[in-house]
């Protein structure tokens, strides 16, 4: 089974912020294959369902952001999920709105949420795919600019993101990770 993950922040006030690309990937991908995540378990909501012939786990961390990898590590045990079968999905300040970026492994960055993944899987090998979401005009705004609102202007932008992210996981288990860093990189 492969284990596609969502990263956001779970409170309402959070639903349409910068901060849930990954959320937002996982949902476009649940509504296009017909898998309801309404499982509560592992320190999150979860679906199982066929993506592409494959069987997949569907989670979206409901723990704080800097938390997530403890609901990660509870799906990975409890299903025995090797680390190449992992799709990580969050969003990147360094990576311009409307664009992704897929690889194979590295470090964080500065996002807290995917320091948690690494730190409770003790490895940075696994797939994740980055959200484009700019970067703040003011760079001592960072907080407020990946939990504020989106301006209307701006949604489009993120959304063709999402879309994006949605199709490259769909590749990825079609044709493998390097067929898709090829297509979308």
């Amino acid at each position: 089974m492969k284990l596609i993950v969502g990263l956001g922040n779970p409170e309402n006030e959070y639903a349409n912020t910068r901060h849930n690309m990954g959320f937002d990937t996982v949902n476009q991908l649940a509504k296009e294959y017909d898998i309801s995540i309404n499982k509560n378990k592992f320190k999150g909501i979860y679906g199982i369902g066929i993506v592409e012939n494959e069987k997949v786990c569907l989670l979206k961390p409901q723990t704080y952001m800097n938390l997530s990898g403890n609901s990660v590590k509870e799906v990975v045990n409890f299903y025995d999920i090797k680390l190449s079968d992992i799709i990580v999905i969050y969003d990147d300040m360094d990576v311009e709105p409307g664009k992704i970026k897929i690889r194979k492994k590295g470090g964080a960055g500065s996002h807290n949420g995917m320091k948690s993944v690494i730190e409770e899987l003790q490895t940075e090998v696994f797939t994740r795919i980055r959200v484009g979401i700019g970067t703040p005009i003011d760079k001592s705004d960072r907080i407020q600019y990946v939990i504020g609102k989106i301006p209307l202007e701006e949604k489009k932008m993120l959304e063709e993101g999402t879309k994006k992210a949605k199709e490259a996981i769909i590749e990825i288990l079609k044709n493998g990770v390097d067929t898709a860093m090829n297509k979308f990189n």
